[in-house]
């Protein structure tokens, strides 16, 4: 028997059936390789359930994304599978071997009930197809098959149920290791401004008591009147100092003022020289205010400004660590987006910078990263779900900052190209070598020691950009110059596929 279905013949059967389905008896399917070591009855059953449908050149058989109904085995043709990325059909098989199958290969796996296709197939040339329905073939095959469907059933169910639970571990050890970092970050100003606030308390008592001897030495009123504008004077010019001294300049100044006050008999006047310093007092300052007060009650005078300049200085080190805090809270709302819609316009740098943040314990700890940000100006918003976009910048700078143990340069760079925001990520580490570059975004593939790593932070990124941003990612790596690569489009994708 010829190998294949001619024209003739598809054209003699229709007659037959009177224009109705066209069909494929048994001997016909025992030539396709599928079905050619079944049994008469089961060749049998296929033809009476299935049937025969062409597609004219160019035309679609199946598209990515909807309902997988049936299953197509070709008979005559050429044919081209295709994957949406980036916005467009990219091609990535195209064959004419008779036989070949393509659609709904997984109905007969029940945890895969309801499952779209998950690529297009195209007619390249007139095609002619044996279809038969997605549901029967599933119930027929695992008749027919138990324990192979058995066993298929139990590994997709194995693979993916193990997915789902290394995947969310790897998630909770981001969302971990996220917040030690936060955690570490607020520790430092939150302990700065306790420090300041006792500080600050210890010297307003102080300043009470200064002012309590002030009162009892019978101070004139325009004496304390100059006291005090000469007080405003010095903090108005704490707070418009604008250079910072050397420590020589500054060891040089505080020896001035200190032999100032010795002279004048100031109490303590070393210690409160640096104060007067760091509000940017001189000698000419002082000497206004020993103008100003008799020389009974200099000593206590210039403690009483003292105390107030560096209660003024212990404020703006409160207001510093609580301005740090509510930064830091503010890149954690950021990071998880908890202030936004699931799907939005976004600012990518807005998610690079609040990833940056969290990170920045793992970057500088080793002491020796440097880290270059080469962002573009103007760079359009992209249609994005950010919190998804903000795990895989952390999986990528985090995996950066572990390939330079002895130090290197983070670079993450942005640019426009053509319809795609890109975002590249590089560090100048020891590189992937060339045969594994090709694996890294397989699920539960690492390089890390075991118990380092799951395997999953490169898989779970490259579907969070392909699949749920219709983008792309790849690597560049060569030693010393490693760069991930994302593109994300500026148009919004016609499907959003589940990430799983």
């Amino acid at each position: 028997m010829s190998d294949t279905v001619t024209d003739q013949t598809v054209q003699q059967r229709t007659a037959d059936q009177g224009g109705g389905e066209r069909r494929l008896t048994p001997d016909e399917l025992r030539t396709l390789f599928l079905f050619e070591a079944l049994e008469p009855t089961q060749l049998e059953w296929l033809s009476e359930n299935g049937y025969v449908e062409t597609r004219a050149e160019g035309e679609a058989v199946y598209t990515e994304g909807d309902a997988a109904t049936c299953f197509f085995v070709l008979v005559e043709g050429c044919v081209a599978m295709r994957r949406w990325v980036e916005g467009t059909n990219v091609e990535v098989n195209r064959t004419d071997h008779r036989g070949v199958y393509a659609g709904a290969t997984a109905a007969f796996v029940k945890a895969e009930a309801g499952h779209r296709y998950a690529n297009s197939l195209v007619a390249v040339t007139d095609s002619t197809f044996w279809v038969i329905d997605a549901a029967l073939w599933a119930d027929k095959i695992r008749v027919w098959f138990p324990m192979a469907i058995h066993m298929l059933e139990g590994l997709a169910t194995g693979m993916r149920n193990s997915q789902l639970v290394v995947g969310q571990r790897e998630r909770l050890l981001s969302l971990g290791r996220l917040a030690a970092g936060l955690t570490h970050e607020l520790n430092n100003p939150a302990s700065a401004a306790v420090r300041a606030t006792a500080s600050l308390r210890e010297r307003v008592s102080k300043m009470r008591g200064k002012l309590s001897h002030l009162a009892s030495a019978d101070i004139d009123g325009r004496e304390f009147a100059a006291m005090v504008d000469l007080q405003e004077a010095a903090v108005e010019r704490m707070a418009k100092i604008t250079r910072d001294l050397s420590p020589m300049e500054t060891s040089e100044a505080e020896d001035e003022l200190g032999d100032w006050l010795e002279d004048h008999d100031v109490v303590g006047s070393w210690d409160v020289a640096p104060v007067l310093v760091a509000a940017g007092a001189d000698v000419d300052w002082l000497e206004e205010l020993a103008g100003s007060v008799s020389p009974d009650v200099l000593s206590d005078a210039v403690h009483w400004v003292a105390y107030a300049l560096d209660t003024e200085q212990l404020m703006n080190e409160i207001e510093d660590a609580t301005t740090r805090i509510s930064t830091l809270v503010g890149a954690a709302k950021q990071y998880s987006q908890m202030d936004r819609a699931t799907h939005a316009d976004i600012d990518v740098h807005e998610g690079l910078k609040s990833t940056i943040m969290m990170l920045k314990h793992k970057i500088t700890a080793p002491g020796n990263i440097t880290l270059v940000k080469d962002l573009a100006e103007g760079l359009p918003k992209v249609p994005a779900f950010p919190a998804e976009l903000n795990q895989v910048w952390t999986n990528l700078i985090d995996n950066a900052v572990q390939a330079m143990p002895d130090g290197g340069t983070l670079t993450i760079r942005t640019a426009l190209e053509r319809d795609d925001v890109l975002v590249e990520i590089g560090d100048t580490g020891t590189g992937i070598p060339q045969e594994l570059q090709e694996r890294i975004f397989e699920p539960f593939f690492t390089t890390k020691p075991v118990g380092e790593g799951t395997g999953l932070g490169l898989d779970i990124s490259y579907r969070v950009i392909a699949q749920r941003h219709g983008g792309d990612l790849r690597v560049t790596s060569v030693p010393g110059d490693t760069r991930f690569q994302v593109r994300l489009p500026l148009v919004s994708p016609q499907r959003l596929d589940t990430a799983g």
